[in-house]
């Protein structure tokens, strides 16, 4: 256990800076470091923490109760495309006019869509009629990872005949 002024000494012998670390003990507890490099040291390792971080989003896809079977596999690719990428979707089926009369069109087209996506979402928020509007939020099950598979472009394959030879067995 050395004085504040030994410890300062100290410091300044080295170049370097006297930290207190714990102020509340008794007696406080002190340390002689670089105090610059370790500022710049917890802001690389801040800043490295947000890069890794995902920013999960809420994409949207709307749908009409009388889609037909081309336009829902397609809209609902996109919605399997979000969710591989992580975010959230909000699936929203617009009626109007007289359609608001026959909501249960609209959650069969809702429960198509969890059906189809039942590997790769989860239903976060039921289907709920919100005014002229159906809602439902899905988001990405954690179980399935989307894998990503790099394929290198097939090398051309030499046929092991001359193509006379093949040609003259037909």
């Amino acid at each position: 256990m050395t004085t504040v002024r030994e410890a300062l000494a100290m410091a300044r012998d080295l170049d370097l800076d006297l930290v207190e670390i714990a102020p509340t003990a008794a007696p406080p507890v002190c340390r002689i470091m670089d105090y610059g490099k370790f500022k710049f040291d917890e802001a690389q390792k801040a800043k490295e923490s947000r890069r890794k971080t995902q920013n999960v989003g809420v994409k949207e896809m709307k749908y009409r109760p009388k889609i037909g079977d081309g336009d829902f596999n397609t809209k609902t690719r996109q919605v399997e495309k979000f969710l591989g990428e992580g975010h959230k979707v909000k699936v929203t089926i617009m009626f109007r006019g007289r359609e608001a009369a026959h909501p249960e069109l609209g959650k069969k087209i809702l429960d198509r869509i969890v059906e189809r996506l039942e590997e790769v979402a989860k239903v976060e928020s039921a289907a709920k009629l919100d005014g002229r509007n159906m809602i439902m939020v899905l988001g990405p099950d954690k179980k399935t990872k989307v894998k990503v598979v790099e394929v290198s472009p097939a090398a051309p394959v030499a046929p092991t005949a001359p193509i006379e030879e093949s040609l003259k067995e037909i």
